[in-house]
């Protein structure tokens, strides 16, 4: 398997996550009620998985790879995508902070929640479509096969390093149990608690 498909296909996981994100935080913004543990473990997943196991990945492996093979990093997409990276990190500091103080009871962190969280939502999204219709093409055209196995082992180690074994399994079932979720408030009245 290439490595780039390895990113993508974690892309599918992570944009499953950001629409429940998007749905909790709509209905957190309308005043109806979120389970405080959804954005307590949006915030360990985004955290773990989205960025030290995936962009860690990228930012340790591939960009320095097609840097390496003439892929631009300053003014070029391996720059956007590492000034993009420390956005989404500002993002879901607030979304961890915020969240904190929402699983406490604080009701007047759901201003702050809702913002970090549909900012995260729009940030990556946009991110993604970058890497999926951009960057990992241009990669696909400037590394060879072999070039393509080395990185794949190199993520191998990355993901046992940063995640260990049977976490990315537990985080898929997670994403799941919450999309069920998502699933019954699309189907249920709208109720605002005041």
């Amino acid at each position: 398997m290439h490595a780039t498909q390895v990113l993508r296909d974690e892309h599918e996981g992570i944009l499953a996550m950001l629409a429940v994100l998007e749905a909790a935080a709509y209905r957190a913004r309308e005043g109806q009620s979120v389970p405080a543990s959804l954005f307590v473990d949006a915030f360990g997943f985004f955290r773990n998985f989205a960025d030290k196991c995936h962009h860690g990945k990228e930012e340790a492996q591939l960009f320095p790879k097609l840097v390496e093979r003439g892929i631009p990093n300053e003014g070029g997409p391996v720059g956007m995508m590492l000034a993009e990276h420390v956005q989404g990190r500002a993002f879901v500091r607030g979304i961890g902070e915020a969240g904190e103080r929402y699983a406490k009871g604080d009701q007047a962190a759901v201003p702050d929640l809702v913002k970090n969280s549909l900012g995260y939502v729009r940030l990556l999204r946009q991110h993604i479509d970058k890497e999926n219709g951009v960057l990992f093409q241009m990669a696909d055209a400037v590394l060879s096969d072999a070039e393509q196995r080395q990185l794949y082992a190199a993520f191998e180690q990355i993901e046992a390093n940063e995640m260990g074994p049977g976490v990315h399994e537990r985080y898929h079932a997670m994403i799941g149990e919450y999309q069920k979720l998502a699933a019954e408030w699309e189907r249920a009245p709208a109720q605002v608690h005041c």
